[in-house]
């Protein structure tokens, strides 16, 4: 079993109430145009959004090519998040499902939420939150607090990515330096208004989320968590 099998299963149930979170708070209607950074298509079609128009954006070429025209209202769209290929405001929502994490260093993250902010109108931006002591990348309990060097020491044999993907040691060390978890601070300067909370231990242990809307409008959850209007 390869870590993504395992990723899918722990995250079905997850990914569903994270669906109806999204449909609950900034609830599109149709003739919204939504651009999801980092995403596929898959994950709209459970979605079941009557008249909403999608791009889903990613970096990845072979998998721009491989989804293009499978679903009637989902387009495919080559593209790197920090430097939208979008005019200002042109999406009713800009949503991104842990993506920010993985983008490069911190000036790539303020980029990246500079982007964000600029392109849609409203926006959805979920990261797992670096508060949590579960890494989830690697599924490894207080792995992120290390230090990168013990991080790349450890990972083959004391994460469960390592074990059910077996990298290289050059895979290891690109792992460890690609990902970056967000702090309460970083959500804070990224999207500047913003709330944070760390409540409610294993709802969003994996997933806090930073809606559009106004702050009493959405749950608490646990890591970084806020909105922008």
């Amino acid at each position: 079993m390869g870590i993504h099998t395992l990723y899918r299963a722990l995250f079905k149930i997850w990914r569903r109430r994270r669906q109806k979170l999204f449909t609950d708070l900034l609830k599109p209607v149709q003739g919204d145009y939504i651009l999801d950074i980092g995403g596929l298509p898959g994950f709209w079609k459970e979605a079941r959004l009557p008249g909403v128009k999608i791009n889903c954006l990613n970096p990845d070429k072979k998998a721009v090519e491989g989804y293009q025209n499978q679903v009637e209202n989902i387009s495919m769209l080559e593209g790197d998040g920090c430097d939208l290929p979008c005019p200002d405001k042109s999406y009713s929502i800009v949503f991104s499902n842990s993506v920010i994490e993985h983008v490069g260093d911190w000036s790539r993250q303020r980029k990246f939420a500079r982007e964000v902010r600029r392109v849609g109108h409203r926006l959805w931006v979920q990261t797992p939150a670096y508060e949590f002591f579960i890494e989830p990348h690697f599924l490894c309990p207080f792995f992120h607090w290390l230090p990168v060097p013990w991080r790349i020491y450890m990972a083959r044999w004391a994460t469960l990515w390592g074990w059910l993907e077996k990298p290289s040691p050059q895979r290891v060390r690109e792992m460890v330096e690609e990902i970056r978890l967000l702090k309460k601070r970083n959500s804070k300067n990224y999207f500047p208004i913003a709330r944070s909370s760390l409540k409610n231990f294993l709802e969003s242990c994996l997933s806090p989320t930073l809606p559009s809307g106004r702050p009493e409008e959405f749950p608490k959850q646990i890591g970084c968590f806020g909105m922008y209007r």
